[in-house]
């Protein structure tokens, strides 16, 4: 069992304390105090009212700060508790600690028994009768880009540093809002859309939107609205603390699109190789779609050219798309991509079909061509599983997922390919 539970609490903030306090009532986190002496803190207890006791604080008040207004540890400055293991450059929360500011140890996020606040775990499970689910009208799923985004839909859109990942998500972004089409791909009609950008300045932003709006800006107010790092006072938003969550809340509730550019930046906390780090961004990806919102992740690949990180990533999503540049490409050729489906969940056949992208810009706008790949993954995968190749040797050959090939291996069998 862990030790420590390490939030990302904002100089400053305490109003990001009481989130967390709010999103997991059942803890007694300790926020750790400053090293100065201005109004002792008594364990167990907190000046602030709008805390319950076992919100606990350890260390002293910062002088000349406001009761209540508790501030983390920021890099340079000395530790509040003294030097702890495994502390963050924000404060490190401790079973030990919290005991010795009068609180009782609690479930830390995502060990067994440790239920949030308003989890299923709360509510009663709903069951359906077989014959009742079939003969149930529901209202067909309605496309936002056709064919591989429905509303309530998820995604990701992955690719290395450097091959066009921004470029294809504000082109589709731009589609969305606008209702115009994308890549070859049929908008259905406007959607509004919120774009999370961790990375990128506001200037570079800037200049590709002005490249790639063509004509499209009188349609564009109040459709897409951008947060970027360099508008934010504190640090940007990470999708991996249930607190900002309650943060983005206000923010999502009039969109109908969610683009997170990138999980690297904008999903931070815990290890990208673990997969309870990804739990509690797959739960708010999950509710964002039960509450009729559609999201797409940016991502980066990792060495072996698949997703980086874990792979449970992968699970919830409807459809994931890999972005990788074609063999003969050329630094001169600039934001070229092939388009490739890895998960296709509703459609198939040429909806599925791979096909190569490119950027090229004509006076002050950029424009994309599309063309057919000359072979797709899935024609040169059976061909070389029909010369006898192994199913992992001919994953490594692709650059795609075993998991991808067994897929690949067992429509080819179903065709009578193989």
């Amino acid at each position: 069992m862990r030790d420590t539970f390490c939030p990302d609490i904002p100089d400053g903030d305490s109003g990001f304390a009481e989130d967390m306090y709010q999103d997991y009532p059942e803890y007694s986190p300790v926020i750790p105090g400053d090293s100065n002496a201005h109004t002792k803190m008594i364990p167990g207890e907190t000046p602030y009212k709008g805390f319950p006791k076992n919100l606990a604080y350890g260390g002293e008040h910062q002088s000349g700060g406001e009761p209540g207004s508790f501030r983390g540890r920021t890099p340079g400055t000395s530790p509040y508790m003294g030097p702890i293991p495994g502390e963050t450059p924000y404060g490190v929360i401790t079973k030990k600690h919290s005991a010795e500011a009068g609180a009782q140890p609690r479930k830390i996020p995502g060990e067994p028994g440790a239920i949030p606040r308003n989890s299923p775990g709360n509510s009663p499970i709903r069951t359906i009768d077989a014959v009742a689910l079939m003969e149930q009208k529901l209202p067909p799923r309605k496309l936002i880009i056709n064919p591989w985004l429905h509303e309530r839909g998820l995604a990701m859109i992955y690719a290395a540093r450097g091959v066009g990942k921004t470029f294809f998500a504000l082109e589709m972004a731009l589609g969305a809002a606008t209702g115009t089409p994308f890549l070859g791909w049929h908008v259905e009609k406007p959607v509004r859309v919120l774009y999370i950008d961790g990375e990128m300045s506001m200037i570079d932003i800037q200049q590709r939107l002005l490249k790639m709006e063509r004509g499209r800006r009188d349609q564009l107010p109040g459709m897409i609205n951008f947060i970027t790092p360099e508008m934010q006072e504190g640090p940007p938003p990470d999708l991996s603390q249930p607190g900002w969550h309650r943060r983005l809340e206000p923010l999502v509730q009039e969109v109908d699109l969610i683009i997170v550019d990138n999980i690297s930046t904008l999903c931070r906390s815990g290890n990208e190789n673990d997969a309870e780090s990804w739990q509690v961004v797959q739960l708010w990806a999950i509710q964002q779609k039960s509450a009729g919102r559609s999201v797409v992740f940016i991502h980066h690949a990792g060495k072996g050219g698949q997703q980086r990180g874990t792979s449970k990533r992968e699970d919830v999503m409807d459809t994931i798309i890999a972005l990788k540049r074609p063999e003969d490409y050329t630094a001169s050729q600039g934001a070229r991509f092939e388009v490739h489906f890895e998960k296709a969940r509703g459609f198939s056949g040429e909806d599925a079909e791979s096909f190569v992208v490119q950027l090229q810009q004509e006076g002050d706008q950029c424009h994309w061509l599309c063309d057919k790949v000359a072979e797709s993954q899935y024609e040169r995968a059976v061909g070389l599983l029909k010369g006898g190749m192994a199913q992992k040797d001919v994953a490594i050959d692709l650059g795609v997922n075993k998991s991808t090939v067994s897929r690949w291996a067992e429509k080819a069998q179903i065709d009578g390919r193989l």
